[in-house]
């Protein structure tokens, strides 16, 4: 707000973000006391990162055309997929990787459709890059069951 008047914050802004950065810290503090494993930890800080990008940036710019668009509200659940799915998988890395993989899947197939083919194609792309922070997320998970299995 300092720097431009197009944002104006208001207090119920600064606890959002509050509440976001504390939950980032505290999932990736998590996930290092659960495991030694490098890339389960690396695993875990790309899928917090990709939820922590895709709803802040949903929330503050909305991803797919304005903010009337109902696909952004769709987009929502690809962090909940991956929540419940890991979840499902008893936080296991094969389980994980698969949440991962199907989180990815999703919200690439929501942006191709709704972003680079429909009536965004800037958001679309931004949308995919994110999709693929939740594929390297999967990749690194299925590294961690990898090196888990190899010992």
């Amino acid at each position: 707000m300092q720097f431009t008047r197009e944002v104006q914050w208001t207090g119920s802004d600064f606890v959002f973000a509050a509440l976001m950065f504390a939950t980032v810290g505290g999932l990736l503090e998590l996930a290092v006391r659960m495991t030694r494993n490098s890339f389960y930890r690396a695993g875990a800080a790309f899928a917090v990162l990709s939820a922590f990008l895709l709803v802040w940036a949903n929330g503050a710019i909305v991803l797919i055309g304005n903010g009337d668009h109902p696909i952004n509200s769709v987009f929502m659940g690809v962090p909940l997929l991956a929540l419940v799915g890991s979840a499902l998988a008893r936080f296991k890395a094969r389980g994980m990787a698969q949440a991962m993989f199907a989180a990815g899947a999703v919200q690439a197939g929501l942006a191709t459709v709704f972003g680079i083919f429909g009536s965004d194609m800037r958001g679309g792309i931004w949308t995919v890059i994110i999709s693929g922070l939740w594929l390297l997320s999967g990749a690194l998970f299925r590294a961690a069951d990898t090196r888990q299995r190899a010992t």
